[in-house]
């Protein structure tokens, strides 16, 4: 990129500040995720004068392209329900989109935008060639019938499958789909275009193209970076009392990975409350509850009795050297961080997506708490989901062992990208900025090459 020596960083990033909110105003956490990355560009700004050049930075803020769409389908009573229906492919600078599908009703426009755009920095991260994308619904898949899910993913996939392809946009699963509503989504993907194209959803079931080791990756590959991270300050993870929120396949990996490093992980949560099993968590019955009875996490107590139960409770009071936010987003704020602080953590990674507010990063900063942001410490997932893309292009069939030495691999040299690059932009401890500046000079780096487009 070029150079010209013009504008003042801080001014002509709050310029473009203004003109992204008034562009999206309401979007709260959409703006939320673009101001922690443009709070960390201002020394790369110094530096890279050129790229404040033709609107660069305010082409990489907005999506490429919007979809939102009607999804009616019918319950097991023959009663019309009508939900509505996301995809935002946000950039393809690198790559074809990339990123999942959530099922919630909290999933709005501002929901998969903010995660489309933290998924732009995050695949750039892995250093592979997949740009960035989210989509989802507002419809939720708890307390229905494998009917209702099926025929709500036929629709769905009646309107999205016009926009997909394997070198178009790629979906994969995100909270509140999992093997089973990707098994209908392409199921309908397969029907309407008479195609096998399996490359065109990731995180698929493994009698038909999915990758051994897609479902761990997210929690392991969390799990490596904070590793690393720690490793930086001569420390590990072996016999450090660890908290995770959340019991969905992320936190459930995660738990499962810390385990096998010697950790002991004490907490986890649900929606409803927490469990706290001092002894350390069982974890198999955990993906038990979870996984295959999709019950509630308070029926932990009945297989461990030494272990509680507390209704609308929080994971960050139980005392912990290292916690994992692995829910959802602006899960951790300023509140929760000094508990967390006080109570003696030296480590947190994101297992979620922008779980932490910014008060409780400050907090964390502040206290000098080794901090792993997202974009980087849950980039596994999505790093592995190329993995699966590369398996399908090349009609293999790849080991567990093959793909969990990949991932590890990917995430070590996440961190040394982001340790490097926040070492050259003023302090290598400072995971945010690094992965901020890393993950963007790439897009950018690409986005100016591709000329105005």
């Amino acid at each position: 990129m070029p150079s010209n020596g013009t504008s003042l960083p801080d001014e002509a990033l709050h310029e473009i500040r203004s003109r992204i909110e008034r562009r999206n105003r309401g979007e709260h956490d959409f703006l939320q995720a673009v101001d922690e990355v443009l709070d960390s560009l201002g020394p790369f700004v110094a530096k890279h004068p050129g790229v404040l050049d033709d609107q660069l930075i305010d082409r990489i803020c907005e999506p490429e392209r919007q979809i939102i769409f009607r999804v009616p389908w019918t319950d097991d009573a023959g009663a019309v329900h009508v939900a509505r229906g996301f995809r935002i492919e946000f950039d393809s600078a690198l790559g074809p989109y990339k990123g999942g599908l959530r099922f919630h009703p909290t999933v709005t426009l501002d929901t998969v935008k903010f995660l489309a755009f933290e998924q732009t920095f995050k695949n750039a991260l892995t250093g592979l060639p997949i740009g960035a994308g989210k989509g989802g619904s507002d419809f939720d898949p708890k307390g229905r019938s494998d009917a209702e899910v099926m025929r709500f993913c036929q629709s769905f996939m009646t309107e999205l499958y016009r926009h997909l392809g394997e070198h178009t946009d790629v979906p994969a699963g995100d909270i509140g789909v999992g093997a089973r509503e990707l098994g209908y989504l392409f199921g309908q993907y397969k029907r309407i275009t008479n195609r096998y194209e399996a490359g065109v959803l990731t995180g698929k079931g493994l009698s038909w193209g999915g990758l051994r080791g897609r479902k761990e990756a997210t929690g392991y590959g969390c799990v490596y970076f904070v590793e690393e991270m720690l490793a930086s300050r001569d420390r590990s993870l072996e016999g450090r009392t660890c908290v995770v929120s959340g019991s969905g396949n992320v936190a459930i990996y995660t738990i499962e990975k810390l385990q096998q490093l010697g950790a002991n992980v004490v907490a986890c949560s649900d929606s409803g409350g927490r469990i706290h099993d001092p002894d350390g968590l069982d974890v198999e019955v955990v993906k038990e509850l979870k996984e295959v009875r999709r019950e509630r996490i308070s029926g932990y107590v009945d297989h461990r009795p030494g272990a509680t139960y507390l209704a609308g409770a929080s994971v960050w009071d139980v005392p912990c050297e290292a916690a994992f936010p692995c829910a959802t987003q602006n899960e951790l704020n300023e509140a929760d961080a000094r508990t967390l602080i006080a109570n003696g953590v030296v480590v947190v990674g994101e297992g979620a997506n922008m779980p932490c507010t910014p008060g409780a990063i400050e907090a964390f900063g502040e206290a000098g708490v080794a901090f792993g942001p997202g974009k980087a410490a849950n980039a596994g997932g999505v790093a592995t989901s190329a993995l699966e893309m590369q398996q399908n292009a090349s009609r293999d069939a790849w080991s567990f062992e093959r793909t969990d030495a990949r991932l590890r691999e990917i995430m070590i040299d996440i961190h040394l990208g982001c340790r490097s690059a926040a070492e050259e932009y003023g302090d290598p401890d400072d995971y945010v900025l690094g992965a901020n500046i890393a993950g963007f000079r790439r897009v950018a780096r690409a986005t100016w090459e591709l000329g105005v487009i």
